[in-house]
């Protein structure tokens, strides 16, 4: 593997952290489909992405809750001490405090179902296909199952994925992504995207291949996207309220979701919908 630097820009602002991996330029081709994707009916087509209202109140609680739970649960699992009265999930990592310790946490909360929430997801399912005039499912056929994400960034970690595309992994291929910030995502911390990076072709992307990326001594599923053509890749944190949802095309470049809050655990879920 060849160490280099991936080099970005969000909001303005540089970031920098080193990715091991071997990289090649793609093929002059296109891989988002420009006709009849799961986002071809919106007017934010060209863009790759928006931000929808998705909960009232009390459903997000409700989420929160379950959130937390499985958060719980992933503790136990581990034998992790903690107080469970007192724990909150923005104080994450004053209980997960090492990278071995997160490791173990994030085992469990990065693949969970459908029936590991006390929440009904496919109602979720229904108001995203409403949306978007497609009819979705949360059934990952590839996976032969539901595929649910709690991703948690401790303040000022690597607790990242690289810049990268979903689309990249076949059973990503023909979804909507869905982003939802639960706990400490705001301007310092919420998830940076490219817009309009959905419809950049092969040949003007540096990447690895999927499980080719090495940061901090992690192996990703996902590609790690170095640079384009351009050069450094300049990203966007979009502004993003809780009860929200950012909701994009998997061939959007998004990731690098650094953690700058000083003492805020960022806790968010993402949810990946393919059509029916």
């Amino acid at each position: 593997m060849t160490k280099k630097a991936c080099e970005l820009i969000i909001d303005h602002q540089p970031f920098k952290f080193n990715v091991e991996g071997e990289f090649f330029w793609g093929e002059n081709k296109l891989l988002f489909k420009e006709q009849d994707n799961v986002i071809s009916k919106m007017s934010w087509k060209e863009v790759g992405y928006d931000i929808v209202e998705a909960f009232q109140e009390n459903q997000f609680l409700n989420l929160k809750t379950s959130i937390k739970k499985n958060i719980i649960n992933a503790f136990k699992l581990n034998n992790i001490e903690f107080d469970e009265n007192t724990f909150t999930l923005d104080k994450y990592h004053e209980v997960i405090n090492s990278d071995a310790l997160h490791n173990k946490v994030i085992d469990v909360t990065r693949n969970l179902e459908n029936s590991d929430f006390d929440f009904d997801i496919d109602s979720l399912v229904e108001k995203f296909g409403n949306i978007l005039g497609y009819k979705l499912t949360s059934w990952v056929e590839e996976l032969k199952k539901s595929h649910i994400q709690i991703r948690i960034s401790r303040p000022n970690s690597l607790d990242i994925n690289p810049p990268h595309r979903d689309g990249y992994l076949s059973y990503w291929k023909d979804i909507i992504n869905v982003w939802i910030p639960i706990e400490g995502c705001n301007d310092k911390a919420s998830l940076p995207v490219l817009p309009g990076s959905h419809l950049i072709p092969e040949n003007q992307i540096l990447r690895t291949e999927s499980k080719g990326a090495k940061i901090n001594g992690n192996i990703y599923y996902v590609p790690c996207i170095l640079e384009t053509s351009e050069g450094v890749i300049k990203m966007m944190r979009p502004k993003i309220n809780y009860g929200q949802a950012l909701i994009f095309s998997p061939y959007l470049i998004h990731g690098a979701a650094v953690n700058q809050n000083e003492d805020i655990t960022r806790i968010s879920l993402e949810l990946r919908f393919p059509r029916a």
